[in-house]
């Protein structure tokens, strides 16, 4: 398929494991992406230029939108079980960001031409976050469709996934472990800038390259969740 003749589609695109999934499946499921981020005053701000680097090295175009925002101060927990981690909202829950940043997308959609907005949220094991929710993407769907003619579709495609679900599907798309980033804590400045290992994001990076091998998805056969 020509370049001219796929349809473009937004990427919400933060530079984490899931997000570039969803970038690179966008590709492969034959869409034109453009990548967009969005710069809130988030302490792991280096995943950005890790969502750089994966665009630039792929040849997509890549956009970051500038929010000023005085967000709730979150504590970052560290060292939690998974089982923790399963037992409701997790404390990094930032209320109202999904919904802020999709309805910034779902505009910006309209100058880049793109008739797809598509999101890396998924709702399976951990986190407990309510706008990660295929009913939260449906509502948020459907109020758009009220505000806008013509609305991107809305595209989920990794909501019903596990974490090692993900990565097997990275990896099928090319992605290693390194290639993101997902840390909430990061640990030194610069060049020497790396994941504490600790916070939940680590953890749950960790175990979902350790189990991917487990797991195979067909990046053809995946439902594209579409709202």
């Amino acid at each position: 398929m020509s370049a001219a003749s796929r349809p473009r589609c937004l990427v919400l695109h933060s530079g984490g494991l899931d997000s570039t999934t969803c970038l690179l499946l966008a590709c492969a499921r034959g869409r034109e992406p453009v990548s967009v981020g969005i710069r809130y005053g988030q302490k792991h701000d280096i995943e950005l230029d890790y969502a750089a680097r994966q665009c630039a090295a792929r040849g997509i175009a890549r956009r970051v939108i500038d929010v000023t925002w005085d967000k709730p101060k979150i504590d970052i927990p560290f060292d939690r079980s998974f089982e923790a981690m399963r037992g409701g909202i997790a404390p990094t829950f930032v209320p109202g960001r999904n919904a802020v940043f999709l309805a910034l997308a779902c505009a910006e959609a309209a100058a880049a031409g793109a008739t797809e907005v598509w999101l890396g949220v998924n709702a399976v094991d951990y986190s407990g976050y309510p706008d990660c929710r295929g009913s939260f993407l449906a509502a948020f769907a459907a109020m758009w469709r009220e505000a806008v003619p013509n609305p991107p579709a809305i595209i989920a495609p990794l909501v019903t996934l596990t974490k090692p679900e993900i990565a097997a599907l990275a990896a099928t798309l090319g992605l290693a472990k390194g290639d993101t980033w997902s840390c909430y804590a990061p640990v030194g400045e610069g060049a020497e800038t790396r994941p504490c290992g600790r916070c939940d994001a680590c953890r749950l990076h960790d175990l979902a390259w350790t189990e991917a091998a487990q797991h195979r998805i067909d990046p053809g056969a995946l439902s594209l969740g579409k709202h």
